[in-house]
């Protein structure tokens, strides 16, 4: 079993990480958000979707998806208080969860269990902003 890492690192996104990094309000227009939240970076589920997203990388940039984790009481891939975060979003605190989120704000998934690859790029194919070529 490999150590859980925040996929974001994983993905070679680091420059996402750093202290100026957008809120997820502001990338509403810009990009779609995947939250992957859950109580410790050790879930099972977190790795098997961190798994997922590491072979998903080119269809996440090519789809405009920027990965936001919220483990325990750390936020990875943008700026935010965890605990309006899990407020905003009701994101949940003893639990795994992954929620897409469109370009428009709206919550397009939210699952308690991982999501593939297939999943997200079916659902992202049929959003408007999507299908009106704006990627």
């Amino acid at each position: 079993m490999r150590t859980a890492t925040p996929i974001i690192v994983a993905l070679g996104l680091i420059s996402t990480v750093a202290a100026a990094a957008p809120t997820i309000e502001q990338m509403r227009r810009n990009r779609r958000v995947l939250i992957v939240t859950a109580l410790a970076a050790s879930d099972a589920r977190v790795i098997e979707q961190q798994d997922v997203l590491i072979g998903w990388k080119h269809e996440a940039e090519d789809r405009d998806v920027t990965v936001v984790e919220v483990i325990g009481d750390q936020v990875h891939g943008a700026s935010g208080n965890v605990s309006m975060l899990r407020r905003t979003r009701h994101l949940p605190i003893n639990s795994f969860a992954v929620i897409l989120i469109g370009k428009d704000g709206h919550e397009a998934i939210r699952s308690s269990k991982p999501l593939t690859g297939e999943m997200l790029s079916e659902r992202i194919d049929v959003m408007p902003m999507r299908r009106a070529g704006q990627r």
